[in-house]
């Protein structure tokens, strides 16, 4: 580029502006298309990393905007975790229940795993039906619903009943077919690469 004589330069910064110009009255068609307002089901799933950190993410966002929000932990709890003891300091904007006994590596006890999963989802459940909380977390519930620790028809009952307003963010990898299909977005997040093929040890605020 640095080659470019200034008439060629010219040339190709005319040939953008008028891309970006086209671009910008396609996105503002979009944009005014778009004038609907109501809550979304957001899932994250996928193998890669990213899940549960972009639905933290999205926590941030919504008290930023003012919103109370509710979180479930299914399958995690055993161990502490930086967004827990973060969002521990909010009471009144955020209520966090961490309510699994780790890993299903770990706790090797399918039965117990379904009470667990079964209790969180009562509690996921009260959230819910409560319009008072602007977004609702239920991390992890993709897993409870791949082992079929959770009836994944009862859950989006649930999840459809909820206040008109409320935004849910699902996450977990091996999201169910019927979730993704009455989801309003879906992410797949996929590895490239990962720190722990190279021997790298979970590291404290980068994976809890």
């Amino acid at each position: 580029m640095n080659d470019l004589t200034p008439e060629q330069t010219a040339a190709l910064n005319e040939r953008h502006r008028v891309r970006m110009e086209r671009k910008k009255a396609i996105v503002d068609a979009n944009i005014a298309a778009a004038d609907k307002a109501i809550g979304i089901i957001i899932v994250n799933t996928g193998n890669g990393k990213g899940k549960s950190s972009s639905g933290f993410g999205m926590v941030a966002r919504a008290l930023g905007h003012g919103m109370k929000v509710g979180v479930v932990q299914f399958i995690k709890g055993a161990m502490s975790t930086g967004e827990e003891k973060f969002l521990r300091r909010f009471p009144d904007e955020v209520e966090f229940h961490a309510m699994g006994e780790g890993y299903t590596w770990d706790t090797q006890d399918r039965e117990r795993d379904i009470e667990k999963a079964t209790a969180a989802w009562e509690q996921a459940k009260a959230f819910l039906a409560d319009p008072a909380y602007g977004l609702v977390l239920l991390d992890e519930l993709n897993i409870a619903l791949k082992y079929r620790y959770l009836d994944v028809d009862t859950v989006i009952g649930d999840l459809l009943d909820r206040p008109e307003m409320q935004h849910v963010v699902v996450t977990g990898r091996g999201a169910p077919p019927e979730l993704v299909a009455v989801a309003d977005t879906v992410t797949e997040m996929n590895v490239v690469k990962h720190a722990f093929k190279a021997g790298i040890a979970a590291q404290a605020g980068t994976e809890f």
